[in-house]
């Protein structure tokens, strides 16, 4: 039975804030703020939505599910964490791999400044504390691809606690209601990633790449504020716009540099909350919605019908949109967490505690990464609001859409026209276009120069809408050729000569003769057919509010 939910809404490759109408996950009234502090001192579960299944039975409860992630970004660095290995995707398998990555006896590791100033500036702009002093551990499990048995990681005191990710999701027949919502980050930590494995079925082998053995993590831990898939994945999203804003991460999910771990459960409203499942591995932010929906709606379907939610680990089958079991969840025991023997404390400074005379190329002072921290996304959409009078949801689609906000910009300073015309333009006609034939915003035909010259020939009132309209199709067709060189070969130009034009007004009217009835009946809306007959004779080429003034005069002589 499917849950009265929505789904994540992203088509192709165009990215679209998160929607919510009438059968929303979101339970209306209740938008959080932005203040963290209090925030945190509010239940998540008296915020969770209801679920029921489609046909309620008598006396049944409704279900509140609850949902945490956890997200590890790899960090944008040129090396590992911990040693000096390179980081690059696509390497020959195993040929960035040092004797530490390798786990050789005898080798020590070494940290990396720039990872440590990249978990330092994510924390800073995920409003979170830095701690001055954070620990590292040593997490403990048996995988082919983890050479030494552990990873080293920080579970006692990381280094970033208590934050706040503000995101955003949209409600309204509409859509045209933006809500501010507001997930806790409970901690960051910074983390080793593990190997590869690469699983040959035919051979009945797993082959083991250990080039991603000791690339650097930043793990974000959120609280478990989130009720549904698409909250998920609007959180998600935004954190993702927040650490490519940063720099610190690429977080290119298709290149497995944002992986996602959702832990889910399901229970009645005033109740303990259930058992919860992980969904490890999701790579995807249209899956991270499926997935979390699919395992929703699984724990309800399996306790309503008498049955018992396992503590376990499962992982989701794109393909087919189902979660499977993987294993049991692993307890906190079964790691055998330790400190780990081989590095100090990590002690941070700012202005304050900052010792006289210390080089700064041995120190990391909190306060010097605080003034170098970019605009972030929703500084960014405030700033497109208020500058080009943009509505807030156009905002949210140019950030969301790689590479669409840069593409505008560049419009924008090439054009003469409105701002509100080049956004009607790039979110509407260009998006439209890229959403057609599934393509990228750097694979796309028509570059920002010739789009600013159609938009000024346009503007110019050189050619009509309809006009320009057939000049962006030619120019989608990647002959080369400029705006003006199409207008001037098809002869797009407006018509310029007002006798000619009132001469085939008065040719249409008397030839539809029914239609002038009409109007002098009162119909006004009758003259829309006459104009678009005009406009028909002139292959667009006529101005129709020109067109319009004609026949208004002739009609009323």
């Amino acid at each position: 039975m499917a849950a009265p939910m929505l789904r994540w809404v992203g088509r192709g490759r165009r990215w679209t804030f998160a929607r919510v109408d009438g059968g929303s996950c979101h339970r209306r009234g209740a938008p959080t703020g932005s203040t963290s502090n209090r925030i945190r001192g509010q239940s998540s579960v008296a915020q969770q939505p209801l679920y029921t299944t489609q046909k309620p039975r008598k006396g049944e409860h409704k279900w509140a599910a609850v949902v945490g992630l956890e997200i590890h970004a790899q960090i944008s660095s040129n090396s590992k964490l911990f040693s000096g290995s390179q980081v690059r995707f696509s390497a020959p398998p195993n040929s960035l791999v040092s004797f530490f990555d390798a786990s050789l006896p005898g080798t020590l590791p070494v940290l990396n400044r720039r990872c440590v100033e990249a978990a330092v500036m994510t924390g800073l702009a995920l409003n979170c504390h830095i701690n001055k002093k954070s620990l590292f551990d040593r997490k403990h499990y048996f995988y082919a691809d983890l050479p030494a048995g552990y990873q080293i990681t920080q579970r006692r005191l990381p280094i970033a606690v208590n934050g706040s990710l503000t995101y955003s999701v949209c409600a309204g027949k509409k859509q045209s209601q933006v809500i501010p919502k507001t997930v806790r980050i409970k901690q960051i930590q910074l983390e080793q990633d593990s190997g590869k494995s690469l699983h040959d079925d035919l051979r009945s082998q797993t082959l083991i790449d250990l080039n991603r053995a000791g690339v650097g993590l930043l793990e974000v831990v959120l609280e478990p504020d989130l009720s549904c898939g698409e909250e998920a994945a609007a959180a998600v999203r935004e954190l993702q716009l927040i650490l490519q804003a940063l720099g610190t991460s690429q977080a290119n999910m298709a290149e497995g540099q944002l992986r996602v771990d959702a832990n889910i459960s399901v229970h009645h409203p005033g109740e303990p909350l259930g058992v919860r499942t992980e969904v490890k591995n999701l790579n995807s932010i249209r899956f991270l919605a499926k997935a979390i929906d699919y395992e929703i709606q699984r724990q309800i379907d399996e306790l309503e019908n008498g049955g018992e939610i396992l503590n376990e680990t499962r992982s989701f089958h794109h393909q087919l949109g189902y979660t499977m079991s993987m294993r049991d969840k692993e307890g906190k025991q079964d790691y055998r967490f330790m400190p780990e023997p081989n590095l100090p404390p990590l002690v941070l400074y700012d202005a304050t505690s900052l010792p006289a005379g210390a080089d700064p190329q041995q120190v990391i002072n909190i306060d010097q990464i605080r003034e170098t921290l970019p605009e972030l996304p929703s500084v960014t959409r405030e700033r497109l609001v208020q500058q080009y009078g943009m509505l807030l949801e156009h905002s949210f689609t140019l950030l969301n859409e790689v590479g669409l906000l840069e593409f505008f910009q560049n419009v924008i300073k090439e054009t003469r026209a409105e701002p509100k015309k080049v956004t009607s333009w790039v979110l509407n006609t260009f998006l439209g276009y890229l959403k057609q034939q599934n393509l990228a915003v750097s694979e796309s035909p028509v570059t920002p120069s010739a789009l600013a010259e159609l938009l000024d020939l346009l503007d110019s009132r050189t050619i009509s809408s309809a006009a320009a309209k057939q000049v962006f199709e030619e120019l989608w067709k990647r002959e080369g050729k400029t705006p003006g060189q199409i207008v001037s070969e098809k002869q797009l130009e407006l018509m310029e000569d007002r006798g000619a034009l009132e001469q085939l007004c008065h040719s249409v009217m008397e030839a539809h003769p029914q239609v002038v009835m009409d109007l002098k009946e009162g119909h006004p809306r009758a003259i829309n057919k006459l104009i678009g007959l005009v406009r028909k004779a002139t292959q667009s080429r006529a101005d129709p509010a020109m067109i319009k003034e004609i026949l208004e005069k002739k009609l009323s002589s």
